[in-house]
Formats: structure tokens, sequence, C-alpha cells
């Protein structure tokens, strides 16, 4: 990563936190200064534009391997980012989730998880009463090292803007595995 591409993602970020920080400021005066329950509460508008959630992505997904640390979400960089709950998208979870692709200005993503729903190694793939899931092992974007899987079958639209950090890109052939077995 040379100088430009550092201070250029270092500005990204600045300005992204700082209109979290407005936001979030102004909603407090509006509510009387009252914190609300949960920090994302209502689902996350693409650039401000006052547009909501418009549900989850349905249809082919064009996925190709493009991690680029430069600040952007790209196709198979691992981010963190605001997942709206699939039975209410005006709640939501911030969570890290892989980037597969996008959808004009909205990021696709696939939502990952520490929580052991396909006992076996990685790669496997099983069903569970709601959902299709992939271990794909332990990397960089869990602090702690735990094995982590993949949501195969929920295609989530993300902001841009509602994107914190990067956390880690996912090794091309896992990356593949996952592609190969997304529901759409």
């Amino acid at each position: 990563m040379n100088w430009k591409s550092l201070v250029n993602r270092a500005a990204r970020i600045g300005v992204r936190e700082g209109l979290r920080y407005l936001r979030q400021s102004q909603s407090k005066r509006r509510s009387g200064g009252r914190q609300p329950r949960e920090q994302s509460s209502t689902a996350p508008q693409p650039g401000g534009s006052g547009a909501s959630y418009p549900g989850d992505y349905s249809g082919p997904v064009s996925v190709s391997y493009s991690p680029d640390l430069d600040g952007d979400a790209d196709p198979g960089e691992i981010v963190w980012g605001w997942i709206p709950f699939e039975e209410d998208h005006t709640q939501g979870k911030d969570r890290p989730s892989l980037v597969v692709g996008r959808d004009g200005e909205w990021v696709l993503a696939l939502m990952l998880t520490s929580k052991d729903h396909v006992p076996g190694s990685v790669g496997e793939v099983r069903e569970d009463r709601h959902a299709r899931w992939m271990n794909i092992g332990s990397g960089k974007w869990d602090a702690q090292g735990r094995p982590s899987e993949i949501r195969l079958d929920r295609v989530i639209r993300l902001d841009p803007s509602s994107i914190r950090r990067e956390g880690a890109i996912m090794p091309r052939e896992t990356f593949e595995h996952v592609a190969k077995n997304i529901a759409g």
C-alpha cells in the first residue's frame, strides 16, 4: 500500500465516521438526548438518498474475485457492516460479511457467523431447517480466531456507507467454493 492510497483510505474513513457521528448527534437532539436502545435500529439509506432498504437480493449474482484493500468493499473481502435482520429489515446487527458483487449502488454480501450450524470440515455445506451454511474456517476477520460459517442462501444488500471496516481477504480457493454454492 503506498502513501497516496493510505491517505485516501484514511480520508474516506474519516468522512464516513464523521457523517455517522453527525447523524447520531442529530438523532440524539431530536430524541431529547436519549440514546436509542440499539445503535442501528433502522435500515441504512445508501448515500443519504432517503431510500429504504429494498430487501434482500434475489436472482443470479455475477461473482468475480477482485479484493483490493483500498477502502472500498470489493468481491473477496470480508467487511464489517450493518446487516438487517431477515424477519424485520428495520432492525439489524453489525457483523462480518463476504462481499460477492454489486447491485447498483448496493454492495452484495453473504453474512458470516461463528455459531456452528455445520459440523464437519472447511468447505462442507449443510442445510438446517432455516438456511444453507458452509464452513469457511478461521481468518483475520475474527479477532479470536474462531472458525466461521457463511450463509449461502441469503444475499444481502449493504449500503456502502454502512461498511465500517475491511476485515480480511478470503483465500481465493475458499471464495470460489462459496461462489459455486451461492443460491441465486
